[in-house]
């Protein structure tokens, strides 16, 4: 899902996400990026659902002012990705 970020306000950056039915426009520091541990993704609510970026996606959204809300998951097993 391609997320872009308008800085040209420094004092309220808007997120842009491309979605399947458009695109959803959101103050960034009215976000928070939290962890679907089943998944072992991050993810913004957007209007009561989920919406899973990267982790790439969820850095820049953090360093554009939304809230940091992610769990940092461990391996339970060896070989595990994460």
């Amino acid at each position: 899902m391609p997320l872009r970020v308008d800085e040209s306000n420094p004092e309220q950056k808007v997120c842009f996400f491309t979605v399947e039915n458009g695109e959803e426009i959101r103050i960034c520091d009215t976000l928070e990026v939290r962890t679907d541990s089943d998944k072992a993704m991050s993810f913004v609510e957007i209007e009561g659902r989920r919406v899973y970026i990267t982790e790439a996606e969820a850095d820049e959204l953090t360093v554009a002012g939304a809230r940091d809300g992610r769990k940092h998951l461990k391996a339970d097993e060896s070989g595990s990705v994460i």
